[in-house]
């Protein structure tokens, strides 16, 4: 599998698991309507999990912008791949949005709160403040890519697929990559980022996370959705950035 592929599927899973919790928990007739903050944190972390897990053996796993950011200003990733990397994750997160939707389009007719429907596509702030909520974002995405760094270093793997560790298994060898070794760590990372900062913006972390399904908002035929909120979408992508890049000074600093 391509590095290309792999980055779109493994985003597509992420976002299919994680903004399908969002929708079991917020559209009406659901069987877990009403789950509350803790399922939708736990159902990210699982996406994560899961996304990570499935395709660290042919990307390294990024399925997002920041960290792709995030490595390749830490010297880990080659600067040539970031924005295919990018394009990858961003068309990947519009899949696993277009499933949510296939998955749960009964219920999406059933829900008149056009702010739910948004949420089970993209972020939106509890309190609109664009200072805050950019700081929000920046603290968050700091800890994401910050803890990630000191995850996969070493074990990474590269762009063009080899790995800087392996072991043999029944002849083969095997990489140690990103997500062989640290596809639960991160998901757990990412799960006390949306319990303790969540909050404020609901912690996108990820621009592929959210312009990708903020485009499908837009473009789905879903009967009472309302305004995908391109005001705020800038957010959740430069936030993320300007969280990565600091991540990666301090590692770099550090190191």
């Amino acid at each position: 599998m391509s590095p290309f592929i792999a980055e779109i599927i493994g985003t597509g899973i992420l976002i299919l698991l994680g903004n399908g919790v969002v929708a079991n928990v917020l559209l009406n007739k659901t069987k877990g309507h009403n789950g509350g903050w803790i399922v939708i944190t736990w159902g990210w972390g699982i996406g994560v999990f899961a996304g990570v897990f499935t395709v660290s053996q042919f990307s390294g796993a990024h399925i997002n912008p920041a960290v792709t950011l995030g490595l390749a200003a830490a010297g880990h990733f080659q600067w040539s791949m970031v924005m295919p990397y990018i394009a990858a994750q961003i068309l990947g997160g519009a899949i696993g949005s277009f499933l949510v939707w296939v998955s749960y389009k009964d219920h999406f007719a059933e829900t008149d709160n056009s702010d739910a429907i948004l949420a089970c596509h993209c972020t939106a702030p509890n309190i609109r403040n664009y200072t805050s909520n950019m700081l929000t974002e920046i603290v968050g995405t700091f800890v994401l890519v910050f803890g990630v760094l000191f995850i996969v270093v070493p074990g990474f793997i590269t762009a063009d697929g080899q790995f800087l560790e392996t072991i043999v298994i029944n002849g083969q060898e095997v990489g140690l990559g990103f997500g062989a070794l640290a596809a639960l760590p991160v998901a757990l990372l990412v799960l006390g980022i949306g319990l303790s900062l969540g909050g404020p913006t609901g912690y996108a972390i990820n621009p592929a996370r959210d312009l990708g399904p903020r485009i499908m908002h837009a473009l789905l035929p879903i009967r009472a959705k309302g305004s995908s909120d391109w005001a705020y979408s800038w957010v959740p992508i430069v936030g993320p950035a300007i969280g990565a890049f600091l991540a990666a000074g301090l590692y770099l600093l550090l190191s």
